[in-house]
């Protein structure tokens, strides 16, 4: 039997609240980095090499004189009150990056914060075989709650460093909280209950006993078949408040929680380990399949479909259809999407092995309870309309397409003696180039996980031998030697800068904390954070993170900005899944047209390599 209750660390058995000096669960090892404070004449000099491709002559110029002069005034002294911090604090950037990247943000997490992540493709023959897969994957998730409480993640290294793990255990039981201007994050990792959403209904099922057991998966069944009986017609749809403008749902959270009623359904809703959405079953277009997983994932597929069955603000919602589609919603605050995989990963695994994966937990029957709330009243009808408008003009703005590049994977590339994912980095500008004629400002995310709470840094994929390589691609006076020398020296320069910023030396985590210590300290922001240089080089029109997988599934989000696109991949060994999303309001992008071009840069990547053999390549 699993038991919870013997491995839950006394310490984290209340809710606790995100502020500065809040509870939140914390890394156990002690070997893990200090985050360090950069010296700013490295930061810089780094800064300046990464906006050469971007800006003209004249404007990089025009740069270096704004970068100088920030170097020897207002950055000094901001670098001296940052280092101050730096020496006081484990990590000075952790929860200044949660609230100003997250809690401050108030754009709707539905789409531009929270990404889908797909499970492999199910095909259910009835109601049974759909509640029987997802009863698993909930005892399966249990599990995983159970191996993060008992410690028994493995911890990887990443040289001689230890990789934190600290991140498992922030995403179960957690909870975004609308507030204004900054919401607040809650998290309950001794919660041994889910919420169940169906037809807008919701539902406390408890998934633990009373003596802190895992129950079986064929009990957690018969309470699902039990809810979906029970409801025959839609609900309420609450849950789509959660999808709208975080300042929009902050206000409709104040009128929700002014009835007692409503704030205990609010509470249990939040201190839920996790969300289930059963959902209304959808047909699929032939060729489509993949495209309206992920879609359905990032936002629910509008008001009159999934949208409302959801509770955005939750970190892990498990999403189940009855067409097959299956996936987590998670709410990005907390935590970055490799943690999210590895539980895909785990329940996937344990479900192809074992067909009687599930059976072995307790025989308690705990009964369900239904979470209700008031019924709606004037106050709260307005901003469900203006939601569910909300919503629907997102799903119509949001474009994406899923590709399968079977041609090859990352045998051929390795074969090459080329990194994999600095090769894919180098194709996803090669594709820009050829539609816009024009490098873009690429963001790859870098996990800093060697640091005490590290989060991420950025990779500036877009370097001087990317953008020599991309135009000796389309110079017809270029050989193919030429091209293929050019594509090694562009893969190399991004393994260099990928490599520093996993050692917590990239420039745009710096760069925010001198910006956020001004803020801070009442000062002015600096000329330099309005220069051409940064605020193009901080202009992602490429947006793209690698989520790897075995199994054949894939993460997808939406564009970081209006004019680009988003490119989450995932790299298996034969072939490449990669989501591409774009927004349908942009006059100059266009998501198919640059799926055709990253196919088509693939294969000739994949040419020119080859045309150019070498016996032991560099």
């Amino acid at each position: 039997q699993h038991t919870k209750k013997n491995v839950i660390k006394p310490l984290l058995s209340v809710s606790y609240s995100s502020t500065k000096n809040s509870k939140e669960p914390q890394s156990k090892q002690p070997k893990l980095l200090q985050y360090h404070v950069l010296p700013l004449e490295e930061t810089l000099k780094r800064f300046m090499a990464t906006i050469e491709p971007l800006l003209t002559p004249k404007e990089l110029k025009q740069q270096k004189v704004i970068t100088d002069d920030f170097l020897r005034r207002q950055g000094r002294d901001l670098q001296l009150l940052l280092e101050e911090v730096g020496n006081k604090e484990r990590n000075w950037l952790a929860y200044r990056w949660l609230k100003s990247a997250y809690l401050q943000n108030r754009s709707p997490v539905t789409v531009f914060v929270s990404p889908g992540m797909t499970f492999p493709r199910e095909y259910f023959k009835d109601v049974h075989a759909f509640v029987e897969y997802t009863s698993k994957v909930i005892f399966g998730l249990g599990e995983f709650n159970d191996m993060v409480h008992a410690d028994l993640i493995p911890i990887v290294k990443m040289g001689k460093n230890e990789l934190d793990n600290s991140q498992f255990g922030k995403v179960f039981g957690t909870c975004r909280i609308p507030k204004r201007d900054t919401d607040e994050i809650v998290y309950n990792p001794c919660s041994n209950y889910v919420v169940v959403i169906y037809k807008n209904h919701f539902y406390k099922l408890q998934i633990y006993n009373n003596n802190g057991n895992l129950i079986a998966a064929r009990r957690l069944a018969i309470q699902l078949e039990e809810i979906m009986t029970k409801e025959a017609k839609l609900g309420v749809p609450y849950g789509i408040l959660t999808t709208d403008s975080r300042d929009n749902w902050a206000e409709a959270y104040e009128h929700l929680s002014e009835l007692a009623r409503n704030r205990e359904a609010l509470k249990t809703i939040q201190g839920s380990l996790f969300s289930v959405s059963l959902d209304k079953c959808t047909g699929l277009k032939d060729g489509e399949e993949s495209e309206e997983l992920i879609k359905s994932l990032i936002h629910g597929s509008g008001s009159n479909v999934n949208s409302g069955n959801r509770w955005m603000d939750k970190t892990i919602q498990l999403v189940v259809n009855p067409n097959g589609n299956v996936g987590f919603t998670y709410e990005h605050s907390p935590a970055e999407g490799q943690p999210i995989a590895m539980m895909m990963d785990y329940v996937a695994k344990k479900m192809s092995e074992d067909s009687s994966f599930g059976s072995c937990g307790t025989d308690d029957l705990i009964p369900i309870e239904k979470v209700e709330f008031c019924s709606i009243n004037e106050c709260i009808e307005p901003w469900l309309i203006i939601a569910q408008k909300n919503v629907d003009k997102l799903v119509n703005a949001l474009q994406m397409k899923v590709i399968r590049f079977e041609c090859y994977g990352k045998d051929f590339i390795k074969t090459q003696s080329l990194g994999p994912d600095s090769f894919i980095q180098i194709a996803l500008q090669l594709a820009f180039y050829k539609m816009h004629a024009e490098p873009p400002a690429q963001y790859e995310s870098a996990h800093l996980r060697i640091f005490d709470g590290g989060r991420t840094e950025t990779i500036r994929s877009c370097s001087n031998e990317s953008f020599d390589f991309c135009r000796s691609m389309l110079d017809k006076n270029a050989t193919n030697r030429e091209r293929a020398d050019k594509l090694r020296q562009a893969v190399i320069g991004h393994q260099m800068y990928a490599k520093l910023a996993l050692q917590g030396k990239g420039v745009d985590r710096h760069l925010l904390g001198l910006k956020l210590i001004a803020l801070e300290n009442g000062q002015p922001i600096p000329e330099f954070f309005s220069s051409k240089g940064y605020v193009k080089s901080a202009h992602f029109r490429m947006s793209t993170s690698q989520v790897a997988t075995k199994f054949d599934a894939f993460m997808g989000y939406g564009p970081a900005v209006d004019d680009g696109y988003a490119c989450c991949y995932n790299p298996r060994e034969h072939d490449i899944i990669l989501a591409i999303s774009a927004w349908r309001h942009c006059p100059v992008t266009d998501h198919l047209k640059f799926t055709k071009a990253l196919e088509q840069s693939f294969i000739e990547m994949k040419d020119v390599l080859e045309k150019c053999a070498v016996s032991n390549p560099k």
